[in-house]
């Protein structure tokens, strides 16, 4: 794990619960940065503590035995993760691109169960939203409901950021990067979307897009 602190964070852009107001009474720690594609822990390591996105994004994914990546979630900014119902990390942390995160720790013999079950909540709603998005039959159906997702999360502004490659999409989606440019170009030509680059998108009609996710 390549990691370095850093004195203070930039601002959290989601309206997601802080670390630091859930665990009261504890300290959260400085802000650690992780490199693009850098490993924040391990699948099979210990767990223990939760951690906010500061600036940045991560992916959490599984290894599959045939050395396929199953990419279960992306967190951007403001967002939290690392809930686990057991004592271990089920899945890989990773850095997408240059990330900060900061860890918080609950206080030796507190009960923070309470607190934790917003975040654990809002975790299995999103895996459901998931579940459902791979459950869509079209590779534009997956794609559409995808833009709108990551749109929603950063508060509907313009234009859409995704930190992720078309392979970490794929890999989210259940789908080739051959088929995810495919769908970005399909959705270019009919106006739907405006390629900005590899990491922007503009979302021209949403109406459309969501009549395709449905």
């Amino acid at each position: 794990m390549h990691a370095y602190t850093l004195s203070r964070a930039l601002p959290s852009q989601s309206d997601q619960m802080s670390l630091p107001a859930a665990f009261d009474g504890t300290q959260p720690q400085p802000v650690s940065f992780y490199p693009s594609g850098s490993e924040i822990y391990a699948q099979g390591e210990k767990a223990g503590a939760l951690y906010q996105v500061e600036f940045g994004a991560v992916r959490l994914y599984r290894l599959l035995a045939d050395g396929r990546r199953q990419i279960s979630a992306f967190h951007l900014a403001g967002e939290t993760f690392g809930f686990e119902a057991d004592a271990t990390h089920h899945f890989f942390a990773e850095a997408i691109n240059a990330t900060g995160v900061r860890a918080v720790r609950p206080a030796a013999g507190a009960d923070v169960s309470r607190k934790l079950l917003p975040l654990a909540l809002k975790g299995l709603i999103r895996a459901q939203e998931h579940l459902l998005v791979l459950g869509r039959q079209s590779a534009i159906e997956r794609v559409a409901a995808f833009l709108l997702d990551m749109a929603e999360r950063q508060g509907g502004l313009q234009p859409v950021e995704l930190p992720m490659s078309r392979m970490d999409i794929g890999d989210y989606l259940g789908l080739t990067i051959e088929t995810v440019s495919r769908v970005f170009t399909k959705l270019k030509d009919k106006g739907t979307i405006r390629l900005l680059g590899l990491r922007n998108v503009e979302i021209v009609r949403y109406d459309t897009l969501r009549n395709i996710s449905e």
